[in-house]
């Protein structure tokens, strides 16, 4: 009797993983919340209208077409029984002989938890899509207030974290300000739109190199972003942000990039957690403390002396631990011993704007055009599906020569304060 398999997470380390035990003698069941899968890196784009959401999400039903020993279902994971081999989900208890948990992340607030709500984050489908109305209502709002103090807190906007999330998002704002909004509002003035990007450390993207670094600084001013170094906000309140140095920023949109945790269940002893809610595994992804349990992704950390807190939470790491974990489980069934992984870190890359990217690939630097034809390949075949290959290639392509996109449309309302829709929307 082939052995039930339980993946909880549908992101690239559980459909990695599910994808790998194709054909083999486990019974695999995949879970997630949602009936799609998300290409989460290129969520800045749908939220700045560069791409239409269905341009980075597949079905997972149609992705997992033909493989008859892995199944899907849709349902949310509330906790876990790890003595009796038990998983509690909003369709009931299912038994499992292995779990993996590929939980992936959420947004870190850190101090600024109590007034999340007033913050916009950008970690799935849902996030992108109210940026996106957000700021259009905003704008919308703008022209209708004779209040400049009004006028001047609707326009602004403030990034508050300067890692690849935020420097990526701060300039597709930039390029929308400079090039697609003036086509819809010719009745704003959009010089005094104001983007800032914070940042508490000393320099942006500071998991790459200092050149990238550096030359992201150089793309992001030269683009008319307001970036701040070494700038801690202490608060945001009445619609302004504080920062440690007294200075203030007046503004209604505050995006929050600053960091991530990886997302928990209930069930497990504390001590197997670290700080961020990253599970400890062994070089082999079991989870420490129990049996039968493992985990990978943005959910698991492999620490050892180099790695103080694990592999770097990227798409890349997390496809390489779910093919890596699928070898070691065909292998233990076997009575094969299983074998440790170690990430090779192949490089990481940002996209600032038009022709502006940087690169750190093997030991070598690139920026400007030549890293952003290599962005934007890394990324169209990383997408699911040939059809989301090409409708975001040939999206690309004209917003390229036209710097045309889909930004009007506010067909979901959204309030940031209450992270409620309108009464008609629900």
């Amino acid at each position: 009797m082939s052995k039930k398999v339980i993946i909880v997470g549908a992101g690239f380390a559980g459909l990695a993983l599910a994808k790998k035990l194709k054909n083999q003698p486990f019974d695999v069941l995949l879970l997630d919340r949602n009936n799609y899968h998300v290409f989460q890196p290129l969520l800045y784009q749908v939220a700045t209208g560069g791409l239409e959401p269905d341009s980075i999400a597949y079905p997972i039903r149609r992705i997992l077409r033909g493989i008859k020993n892995v199944r899907f279902q849709m349902t949310e994971v509330q906790g876990v029984d790890a003595e009796s081999g038990t998983l509690v989900t909003s369709s009931g208890a299912l038994n499992y002989d292995i779990l993996v948990l590929a939980l992936g992340s959420t947004s870190n607030y850190f101090n600024f938890e109590p007034i999340k709500a007033e913050l916009m984050a950008l970690k799935s489908i849902t996030d992108a899509l109210d940026m996106r109305s957000y700021l259009m209502q905003n704008l919308e709002k703008a022209i209708s207030t004779n209040s400049q103090e009004e006028r001047t807190e609707l326009m602004n906007i403030a990034v508050i974290g300067g890692g690849p999330a935020g420097a990526e998002l701060a300039g597709a704002l930039a390029e929308m300000r400079r090039h697609v909004l003036p086509k819809d509002f010719p009745q704003i003035d959009f010089s005094k739109m104001i983007i800032n990007l914070y940042e508490m450390g000393g320099r942006l993207l500071p998991t790459m190199s200092e050149k990238s670094s550096a030359k992201s600084l150089e793309y992001l001013q030269k683009m008319g972003v307001e970036v701040k170094l070494n700038a801690k906000v202490n608060e945001y309140k009445d619609q302004t942000v504080h920062l440690d140095d007294g200075s203030e920023f007046p503004t209604d949109t505050v995006i929050w990039t600053a960091g991530v945790k990886a997302n928990k269940i209930e069930g497990l002893n504390s001590a197997t957690y670290m700080p961020n809610q990253r599970l400890v595994v062994d070089d082999c992804f079991k989870v420490k403390g129990v049996d039968n349990i493992y985990a990978i992704g943005d959910a698991a950390a492999q620490v050892s002396e180099s790695l103080s807190r694990g592999d770097p939470q990227l798409a890349a790491v997390a496809i390489v631990q779910g093919k890596h974990l699928a070898k070691n489980l065909i292998a233990l069934e076997q009575n094969c011993a299983a074998t440790p992984f170690h990430y090779h870190h192949k490089g990481s890359m940002a996209t600032i704007g038009r022709n502006k990217a940087v690169a750190d690939l093997s030991g070598a630097h690139f920026s400007g055009i030549i890293a952003w034809f290599i962005w934007m390949f890394v990324h169209i075949m990383s997408l699911v599906g040939f059809r989301n290959k090409l409708v975001t290639l040939v999206d690309w392509i004209q917003n390229y020569f036209f710097y045309d996109r889909p930004l009007g449309l506010i067909i979901r309302p959204f309030r940031v304060s209450t992270k409620i829709k309108p009464e008609s929307e629900e």
